[in-house]
């Protein structure tokens, strides 16, 4: 995914990392390396930002990408978003799935990411967070996630059980409002560079050709049908994509339409896999305000 290591890049040239960890009572408090639950034997850990002042807060669970092969929950890039949407009043999670490098095929990835949802829910009181309220945000592979956080529900048996409390198991894993920066909605569609190609095969365990029904059930779009409970879902993809192809976007957005769903588009004509400069500033705050009007906002 070299050209989300670009976005990575300029996004940071833009904005400088702060410091993170708590300086004042005006600042976030952050935790980092917050065990949330198991990978096969593994912890997983997430980094936690909470605001000052009084809850119940909105929650936001932000996803790192890196084509389900590479990447960190400690990501300069993912952290610095989640501190900017956390001085907005939200409590943050930046949280760890396992990567495929160490064998974990699909659906390992989405049962982690579901489990966090889960944790922040079992420890709601503790973090003063609003169950009622959170959202998900998530760039290239990680957007796939979100997108599968936002549309899937238990009843499509991707929740795992890698939950440190059992009580934790009762918990929804559901999301009300998912950004999804330039991720993949279908995996079926074909059309990806040959780079991807074996990233897919990873995630899969095999092609795409021989893992056609575990592909159908990793792809965001086979989850877009009438009578399921969509959130709102905003999202930023660029005409040039070379790695996930606008395609991906407008067929996810046709779907979405077709259903009346609550959802918007924004086409970056001309950008790549990544963006910079004034349309970075313009993505930021475009995710802030959809964030506060259909998480923080939410009735």
């Amino acid at each position: 995914m070299r050209r989300y290591l670009l976005f990575c890049m300029l996004l940071l040239t833009a904005y400088p990392i702060q410091a993170q960890e708590k300086s004042s009572s005006d600042e976030p408090t952050v935790q980092k390396g917050v065990v949330f639950g198991k990978g096969g034997d593994k912890n997983l850990e997430l980094n936690l930002a909470i605001p000052p002042g009084k809850g119940p807060f909105p929650a936001i669970v932000v996803v790192h990408g890196g084509g389900w092969k590479s990447g960190s929950y400690k990501d300069a890039l993912m952290n610095m978003i989640m501190m900017r949407i956390v001085k907005q009043g939200y409590v943050g999670a930046c949280i760890q799935y396992r990567l495929t490098p160490s064998g974990a095929r699909f659906p390992a990835q989405i049962e982690d990411c579901k489990c966090a949802v889960r944790w922040l829910r079992g420890n709601a009181e503790k973090y003063q967070i609003d169950t009622n309220r959170i959202g998900a945000l998530g760039g290239s592979a990680g957007a796939h996630l979100v997108l599968l956080l936002g549309l899937t529900t238990k009843e499509d048996g991707l929740e795992g059980n890698g939950d440190l409390k059992p009580e934790f198991a009762q918990f929804p894993s559901t999301v009300h409002a998912v950004v999804n920066i330039f991720g993949p909605s279908d995996l079926l569609i074909g059309n990806f560079e040959p780079g991807v190609q074996p990233l897919l095969t990873d995630l899969l365990g095999g092609t795409v050709a021989e893992k056609t029904a575990l592909a159908k059930q990793a792809s965001p779009l086979t989850y877009v049908q009438a009578g399921r409970k969509i959130p709102p879902i905003l999202t930023f993809h660029g005409t040039k994509d070379p790695i996930v192809p606008y395609v991906h976007a407008t067929k996810l957005h046709a779907a979405l339409d077709k259903l009346h769903s609550p959802c918007k588009l924004v086409t970056m004509e001309g950008e790549g896999h990544g963006w910079g400069g004034e349309k970075l500033e313009k993505t930021l705050q475009e995710t802030v305000s959809f964030l506060n009007d259909n998480v923080k906002g939410k009735k």
